[in-house]
C-alpha cells in the first residue's frame, strides 16, 4: 500500500510540479472559453441559416452540421495542425485546438438550437407576423431567446463535452493541463502528475455535470 501511495500519490511530486499544472490549467480554461464563445455564436448563426436561409445556404448548412457531427474531434485537429500547412496554412497548437474544438461546437450547436426553435409554438410566428414585425426583430425579439431557454440543458452538456475534449489538445503539443501533466511526469519519473491532473479537472467539471443535470430537472418539470 505505501508504494502504491508514493507511485501515484507522491505528494512531493505534487507539490513540486503543481506550478507546471497551473499553468497548464490557465491554458485549458483559456481554451475552453473561446471554443464555447466562438463555437456556440458560430452554431446559432449556421441554425438560422439552415432554417431560414435561401436553399443553397441551407444544404451548406446541413452538410456542415452532418460532416462535422461524424468526425471525431481528434481527426479533426490533427487534419487542421499536420495537414493544412501542406497548403501553406500554418496554424498555432491553440489556434488549431481553439478552430477544431469551435468548429465541432458549432456543428452541435446548430442542432440543438434548430430544436429549440422547432420546439417553439408556429402562432408566435403568425403572431408576429400579423404586428408587422420584421423577420429579423421577431427571430431576435421572440424565437432566439425562448430557444435559448429551451436548448440551454443540451447546450450546457455539449460545453462539458467540449472542455473535457481540450484535452485533446495536447496531441499537438498545446502546453494544456494533460500536456504538462505528461511532462511533468516524464521529468519526475513519476505518474503523480497525471493524478494530479485527473483530480484537477474533476473539481473543476464535477459541478458542471451536476448542474446539467439540475437543469436537464427543472426542464422536464416545465413541460409537465
Amino acid at each position: 500500500m505505501t508504494e502504491l501511495l508514493a507511485t501515484f500519490f507522491n505528494t512531493e511530486v505534487m507539490a513540486a510540479t503543481f506550478p507546471m499544472l497551473l499553468r497548464g490549467l490557465g491554458n485549458t480554461i483559456l481554451l475552453t472559453i473561446t471554443a464555447v464563445v466562438f463555437g456556440g455564436l458560430s452554431g446559432v448563426a449556421i441554425c438560422i441559416a439552415r432554417l431560414y436561409g435561401a436553399k443553397p445556404l441551407r444544404w451548406l448548412a446541413i452538410g456542415f452540421i452532418d460532416i462535422f457531427r461524424a468526425l471525431p474531434i481528434l481527426v479533426v485537429l490533427i487534419v487542421i495542425y499536420y495537414a493544412l500547412p501542406f497548403v501553406g496554412v500554418r496554424l498555432s497548437s491553440f489556434v488549431s485546438a481553439s478552430l477544431a474544438l469551435s468548429i465541432v461546437l458549432a456543428a452541435y450547436t446548430a442542432e440543438v438550437f434548430r430544436a429549440g426553435v422547432e420546439a417553439i409554438p408556429k402562432g408566435q410566428f403568425e403572431a408576429a407576423s400579423a404586428l408587422g414585425l420584421p423577420f429579423p426583430v421577431a427571430l431576435w425579439k421572440i424565437v432566439i431567446p425562448q430557444a435559448v431557454r429551451i436548448a440551454t440543458p443540451a447546450q450546457t452538456s455539449n460545453c462539458v463535452a467540449i472542455a473535457k475534449d481540450t484535452s485533446l489538445a495536447s496531441v499537438v503539443a498545446m502546453p494544456d493541463l494533460l500536456k504538462q501533466a505528461t511532462d511533468a511526469q516524464a521529468l519526475m519519473a513519476n505518474p503523480s502528475p497525471l493524478i494530479s491532473a485527473a483530480l484537477i479537472y474533476l473539481i473543476l467539471l464535477w459541478p458542471l455535470v451536476r448542474l446539467v443535470s439540475h437543469l436537464e430537472s427543472r426542464a422536464q418539470a416545465r413541460s409537465r
